[in-house]
Formats: C-alpha cells, structure tokens, sequence
C-alpha cells in the first residue's frame, strides 16, 4: 500500500472548506484569500480590472515596453511561449500584427501530442510564426512524470518546469530579452494577492507559484543525473542578468478574457476546438487541448482540493459576465471530478504503472477534511452551492 499524504498541511489548506459568495471557488484552492464578506481575490481582482485600471495606460505602456525591444533588423526582439493554444497564439498575434514585433514562439511539447494540439499547433505556425519545438529524453520524462505523479500529486510538474524555463533557455541562447507570457493566474484564478499587480514573475516567483516549492536539483534524489534535468532547468543566473531578460505577462497590459481569445485565435491562426464537443471534466471545449495527459493532472486537482476543472472554467467565466453564479454552480455540480477515462490506458502505459497502484495513488492524496469513506465508495464531503 501507498501512504496516505498529508495533502491539508503540505498546501496549508483551512481545516472548515467555504465558498466564493460570487463565484464557485473554494478556499482549499492553494493560497486563494477570502475577504470579510466572504469573496475570493480573484473575483476582487476583477472588479479592480474592471474599475481601477485605466487600460489606455497600461497599452501605452505595452508600447514603451515592445519600443524598448523592438529590432529593426528583421531578428527576433520577443520570445512568446506557445502551445499553438488560444491564449498564447492570441499574444503572439497581436504582437506581430498589431504592435509591429517578431516573436519567435517557443514550445515545450506534450507527453503525448492530441490529434487537435498538434493541428492548432501546427496553424499556428502557418499564420505567420517561426517555432522551435522542445522535446526532452522520453525516457527521462516519463519516469519523472510517475515519479511526480506519485510523490507530487500531479503529473504535470515535468511538464511545467518545461513550460516555464524552456522559453528562458531560448531567450538567452538567441539573445532576445524580452519574454512574453499570456496571463497571471495567480491574479486570474485566485492566488497570492501581493502578485496581483506584478507585471510579470522571475525564477524564484516561479518556483514558488509553480511548482509546489520543488525546485529540478530536488529531483536528484532520485537518481536523475545533471545531464537527464539539464533541460528542465533555468540558464545560469549571470547569462539571465548578462542577457538583461524581462518577462511579462500579456494580461497585465491587456484585458484577459479567455473566451474572447478563442474568438480572437479561431479568427487568425485556425485554432479548433475539442472535436469531442468538450474536454472530460468540465463543460468548455477550447482550453488545455494538447495533451492526451492533461485530463489527470485536473483530476488530481480534484482529488486534492475537491474543486477541479470545470470549478477553474465557471469561476473565470463569472467573473467575466459570461454566465451566472446559478449556472455555473448547475455545471460545476454536473462536470466537476468526471474521470478522464478516454486516456486511462495510455496514462497507465506512459507512466509504467498498474490500475491497482493508480488508484493506491488517488487515494493516497485524498484528505480526511475534504473526503469520507463509506462501503467502499469515497464521497466528497462539500460542494459549491
């Protein structure tokens, strides 16, 4: 048998789970805040977007930004980190057309490649943009995607220590200095408020907001050489400081909506939505679509918080007026847990694990506060209402 984590004290979760009165978040959402009337910060950080910022300025200072990098020489002058996805082909787009720039969009691949990623990723690219593609050892990343699926709860963080340094690899090695990523989902979503008003994050930020205080050298221990995690790491800190990179994040400048970049991307890079008529799990067919492994990283998050996919979609698309509190509780109560059964066999086969031991691995990450047993059949003790 696998041991049981101690999911409430690793991710300082409250003991008496509560609701946002505005939206469908928890507070077990990992360093979400609540205010006295019982309101969650991303909800507050809306209204903020909505009432406080002059958006004229914030463009006016995206200009002086993309004026203080822009090349006239035809060279890249900003590395856009890209999936092919909605938000980030929307970033690139608009900085190429819109504000006269040359990104060069960096991707750092999928376990395993959906057939509609890969078609999104590839128009992407033939709307107008160089790529490079980076794929780490596939041995090295699948046994650090069961490790981390294991150990970590998630396994996704492989994935995402890619995601976040890859592009900074790029940066330094073709000397670009300025990185643009889309949004801030620690504002978006509900996170660490003193990030609300950052204009984007450096390396330690990312460790700490991205991967659950695990920084790569942590993976040594279990027999990963400097070689197998060279590529999942930062550059050294002198070439970052000796490149002079900035990096931003695109939201702090412009209003984020995710529904209108998909209009926006569906419009000028070909993007496609979920041929399936939605993504297992939630109710939204055109987020998270490249990974064939996405849908067991949401669960998790399921399993360890008890609000997972569909309460992350229904909440954004609250606040943004797009549907109301009623009915995105009605889709939260009808898509939230569903398991990702479409690529249970390929997961299990990827990460060189038994059904037995997956789901010895499931429980081990459900905490008593958000979870009882009964005859054999776990239930989940809350939900938004």
């Amino acid at each position: 048998m696998i041991d049981s984590k101690n999911t409430q004290k690793l991710y300082n979760l409250p003991t008496t789970v509560a609701y946002c009165k505005e939206c469908v978040v928890s507070n077990q959402r990992p360093r979400i805040v609540f205010d006295g009337n019982g309101t969650c910060n991303a909800c507050n950080y809306t209204k903020h977007k909505n009432n406080s910022i002059n958006w004229l300025e914030r463009e006016e200072q995206l200009k002086e930004l993309l004026a203080r990098h822009r090349r006239s020489d035809g060279s890249f002058d900003v590395v856009v980190p890209s999936s092919g996805g909605k938000d980030s082909a929307r970033v690139a787009h608009e900085l190429k057309y819109n504000y006269g720039m040359n990104p060069l969009t960096v991707t750092w691949a999928p376990h395993v490649y959906t057939d509609i990623g890969y078609s999104n990723f590839q128009n992407m690219i033939h709307s107008g943009f160089t790529n490079i593609l980076g794929t780490p050892d596939g041995q090295v990343h699948r046994k650090l995607t069961s490790i981390s699926f294991k150990e970590l709860g998630d396994p996704f963080q492989p994935f995402i220590y890619g995601q976040k340094f890859f592009p900074l690899q790029i940066s330094v090695a073709y000397g670009i200095p300025l990185i643009m990523d889309g949004e801030n989902a620690e504002a978006e979503y509900g996170g660490d408020e003193s990030t609300a008003r950052m204009s984007g994050f450096d390396q330690d930020q990312s460790v700490k907001y991205h991967f659950s205080n695990t920084p790569v050298e942590a993976w040594k221990e279990y027999g990963f050489t400097d070689n197998d995690l060279h590529v999942y790491k930062p550059p050294p800190i002198d070439q970052v400081i000796s490149t002079g990179v900035e990096r931003a994040f695109f939201s702090y400048y412009k209003k984020w909506f995710p529904q209108e970049n998909y209009y926006y991307a569906s419009e000028y890079t070909g993007f496609e939505t979920n041929p399936d008529g939605r993504s297992e799990g939630t109710y939204s067919k055109y987020a998270s679509l490249d990974d064939r492994l996405d849908g067991f990283h949401y669960y998790l998050m399921f399993i360890k918080f008890g609000i997972g996919r569909a309460t992350s979609d229904a909440g954004h698309e609250i606040r943004d007026g797009h549907i109301s509190r009623e009915e995105g509780v009605a889709l939260v109560k009808r898509y939230d847990g569903e398991f990702p059964q479409k690529h249970f066999r390929e997961f299990l086969d990827y990460c060189e694990i038994t059904e037995d031991t997956f789901w010895q691995v499931i429980d081990s990450w459900r905490s008593p506060h958000l979870w009882s047993k009964s005859l054999d059949k776990w239930q989940l003790l809350h939900q938004v209402s």
